[in-house]
């Protein structure tokens, strides 16, 4: 319920906005009750099944996403040309809470029925409310979250913001940016090894190879993705001239391809017990749907051929997700599984955050010079406005000197954005060489109700 509310906010935030300063906040509210919200329900899941059948219900639980790649460009298309941004993000935040509502009431309902008949654990002594503020304080170590997300803030953060510094890298707060960053690292690390009380990292769980390298996978997964990902959809728009819906069809059928591979991968699993070299088969799958995105990146590629390469990197992600979740499950107690899911998914957000600012970096600092470059020109001076505005890109006929120049931009931009994500892929095999070979059917009879849930 807490995470509904800080999604909800961010949402109404977004919707009424009137500054970049105050759509930044939103937006972290957003994401912050978005992965919160689905780091919940990955508990509950969890908690209720066996380790042994636990990915086919994460799976299903992924599945919606099928529904949402089909109606969310529809929907899209449909308020950019009818509505505006502030109906789409506050639309949303209503329909959010009109069906998340009975859900809450459901579940508040069943936590008083077990309270009722004694199922619930007895309730400490009450505290004063400063006393419950300090002791969540220390319970969630606010200062080592503070400390670690202001590290990775400053330090990724100048690669997307320097080119527009008055002297780029040579800036002042750029460089200052940066030593507070990597100060910071020092400090979250002196304050987790020496000060404080309850450990935001817990270190035990990092020492186990399969853990740290699921955790790894997840990370460098996302940085991979996303270093090419992050502007994908204004090079379809813009380069193979597809409309809002079209492109964000194009895009989703990643995700589509995971949404639908999730449940098969989870009863694969069920049925051999092993989650190793399945992981493994992602590896020419992600591999290729990156590297071929390089020659496919030219304006005569048939639209088919870029939809091929996204289902590819659909499956090799769908596989590494399903592999990588059990994966850090498996090596710990069935009481534990809610702090290593919480670690695998703090390591996914700053693999994306890494991605993001590789993306950014190049797209900031390379698309400007190329478009200042391929213009003609009679047409130079007009290389910042149409930097600015993918409605001014797309303005262009098809043909005319100037579109072809945005066109080349844009292809050489894409292509060193491959390039990159393509580099991460050599740590997402050592991610996975370093995982003991488990097998969940033998953890099972073994270890019995240890690794077991409540239900299935």
């Amino acid at each position: 319920m807490f995470m509904l509310l800080i999604l909800v906010i961010g949402l109404i935030m977004k919707a009424t906005c009137q500054s970049v300063e105050a759509y930044v906040a939103a937006h972290t509210l957003f994401w912050v009750g978005h992965i919160g919200q689905g780091y919940v329900i990955d508990v509950m899941l969890a908690d209720m099944t066996s380790l042994r059948n636990r990915m086919i219900m994460f799976g299903i639980n992924g599945t919606p996403t099928i529904a949402s790649t089909f109606a969310g460009p529809r929907i899209a298309q449909l308020y950019y040309k009818h509505l505006n941004f502030r109906w789409a993000f506050g639309s949303w935040a209503i329909i959010l809470v009109g069906f998340c509502v009975p859900v809450i009431a459901i579940m508040i309902y069943e936590q008083r029925k077990a309270a009722k008949i004694g199922v619930l654990p007895q309730e400490g002594p009450q505290r004063a409310w400063w006393q419950s503020v300090w002791h969540y304080t220390l319970e969630l170590d606010i200062v080592g979250i503070i400390l670690i997300t202001a590290a990775f803030s400053l330090v990724l953060l100048p690669f997307s913001i320097a080119k527009y510094a008055p002297n780029g890298w040579a800036s002042g707060y750029i460089i200052a940016m940066e030593v507070l960053g990597v100060f910071s690292f020092g400090l979250f690390y002196s304050w987790e090894r020496w000060f404080a009380p309850v450990q935001f990292l817990p270190w035990k769980y990092l020492k186990e190879p399969t853990i740290i390298g699921s955790c790894l996978l997840y990370g460098v997964m996302f940085a991979s993705i996303f270093c090419w990902n992050a502007y994908f959809s204004s090079y379809l728009q813009v380069v193979h001239r597809l409309s809002i819906t079209t492109s964000n069809y194009v895009l989703n059928s990643f995700s589509l391809t995971s949404s639908i591979l999730a449940p098969l991968i989870g009863l694969l699993i069920s049925y051999t017990g092993d989650f190793k070299w399945t992981a493994y088969a992602g590896v020419p799958f992600l591999l290729l749907g990156t590297a071929l995105l390089i020659p496919f990146r030219t304006p005569s590629t048939h639209v088919g051929l870029i939809t091929m390469t996204q289902i590819m990197c659909g499956i090799g992600s769908g596989l590494f997700a399903a592999c990588g979740q059990l994966a850090v499950m498996a090596p710990v107690t069935h009481q534990e599984v809610a702090v290593v899911l919480a670690i695998w998914g703090l390591f996914g957000s700053i693999g994306a955050a890494i991605g993001l600012a590789v993306a950014g970096a190049i797209w900031t600092n390379v698309l400007p010079q190329q478009i200042y470059q391929r213009l003609p020109e009679e047409s130079k001076n007009l290389s910042s406005t149409i930097f600015g505005s993918i409605v001014t890109q797309l303005y262009y006929p098809d043909g005319s000197p100037i579109r072809e120049a945005i066109i080349g931009a844009y292809a050489d931009v894409q292509r060193k954005m491959v390039i990159a994500g393509a580099c991460f892929m050599p740590l997402v095999l050592g991610s996975i060489y370093v995982w003991r070979n488990l097998n969940v059917k033998k953890l099972e009879r073994e270890k019995g109700n240890q690794t077991r849930g409540n239900i299935w």
